[in-house]
């Protein structure tokens, strides 16, 4: 065809305007026909256009800024995200440091209560021994009068006995009198 194309076109002009006629006549075109598809299929390329494809493409327009808004929200959202991790970690750390502090605090504060009252059981114990020395003193002391009193009526009962056979009773209440005084003095 492109061959037939080429030789109508060496052909001198009203030639060529005679072969297109031929040419039309011969392939069965309808000039009339194709204009009218032409004039139709632009019509309803217009009103696709117009109607159709145009608000599709605003929709799909939309969409993609919709879809850039909410990947540009979601990359915004990862950094919030990833600063809140940050921070609550910091945050996690910071408890953890003054956590480890109130426990140091807390054994230190039970270390200093039991060193003091380790310290006021020894102060109370030995005050009760020291009380228990001034009562066994004091006791000791008792018993030591009481011993002299009793040895010193065992003498002088004694003496009055071997005396008794020898002396008057002035001599013995004078010797009596003077013995317990030398026994309680001692």
């Amino acid at each position: 065809m492109l061959s037939l194309i080429l030789a109508q076109a060496t052909v001198p002009a009203t030639e060529a305007a005679s072969g297109i006629t031929k040419l039309v006549n011969d392939f069965g075109i309808n000039l009339p026909g194709i204009l009218a598809q032409m004039l139709s299929f632009c019509l309803v390329a217009f009103v696709l256009w117009r109607f159709a494809f145009k608000p599709v493409i605003a929709t799909l327009d939309e969409r993609k800024q919709k879809i850039e808004s909410g990947l540009k929200y979601a990359e915004e959202m990862k950094a919030k995200l990833e600063a809140t991790q940050q921070e609550s970690a910091t945050i996690i750390k910071k408890a953890q440091l003054e956590g480890a502090k109130f426990i140091e605090e807390a054994r230190k504060a039970a270390k200093e209560f039991s060193d003091r009252e380790q310290k006021a059981a020894t102060e109370r114990a030995n005050d009760i021994i020291a009380k228990a020395q001034q009562a066994i003193e004091l006791e000791h002391k008792k018993m030591i009068a009481d011993t002299r009193g009793e040895i010193a009526r065992l003498v002088v009962a004694i003496t009055q006995r071997v005396l008794a056979k020898e002396l008057n009773d002035a001599d013995r209440t004078r010797y009596n009198e003077s013995a317990a005084r030398e026994l309680t003095s001692v």
